[in-house]
């Protein structure tokens, strides 16, 4: 089965400010003793988004404006600290499809692109643009456009970059690269059964 082909992501965005925002901020480590990812969504940002007891805190995410936001703003070196994939996993699992940030820690970049989620990186100031349209308005559409490398939002345009191995994997559909393995099984079993060091 063909991977999808990330063009662009679509939807409303919603903005965590900060510098450094690393990646036990964005799942803190007792949440990751789980055996699958798929609840780690319900612990994104935890603890800088709840008290002890589980009242919530002033957030972002705690804003129902904000609720069933897809693509995520930040500031730079988003996604530092530990290498725990749990990281971009919560993101998407929350919800994410696309991060909008100045910079990346590098494990973090990759980590995401492997799950097809595109980091896009813009200027502080091209980011509090959007921060402050999506601020007036949060109904407002914004697009990650991957391909053109550019951000539309409430009738404007904004450069963006993606390094380039990950803007071409993205697009042309070869972001994952176990399901890239997966899909060639029948070349490798094919070239397998003509190889007669393979013949039983």
């Amino acid at each position: 089965m063909a991977l999808a082909k990330i063009t662009h992501i679509a939807g409303r965005a919603v903005c965590v400010p900060g510098n450094d925002i690393d990646t036990d901020r964005i799942i803190p480590a007792r949440f990751m003793k789980c055996v699958t990812f798929d609840g780690l969504g319900e612990f994104l940002f935890r603890d800088v988004r709840q008290h002890p007891d589980g009242t919530a805190k002033a957030h972002p995410l705690n804003e129902p404006r904000f609720r069933g936001a897809t693509i995520l703003l930040s500031g730079s070196n988003f996604g530092c600290g530990s290498s725990r994939e749990h990281a971009p996993q919560a993101l998407q699992k929350h919800g994410f499809r696309a991060i909008i940030a100045e910079s990346y820690a590098e494990i973090f970049f990759g980590n995401s692109t492997g799950l097809g989620i595109p980091c896009l990186s813009a200027s502080r100031e091209d980011i509090a643009k959007i921060a402050a349209a999506i601020d007036r308005d949060p109904q407002t559409e914004v697009v990650a456009d991957v391909a053109r490398q550019e951000i539309h939002f409430a009738g404007q345009i904004v450069p963006a970059t993606i390094r380039e191995s990950a803007r071409d994997a993205l697009v042309h559909g070869r972001w994952d690269p176990i399901g890239e393995l997966l899909e060639g099984l029948p070349a490798v079993a094919g070239l397998a059964a003509r190889l007669p060091y393979f013949a039983t």
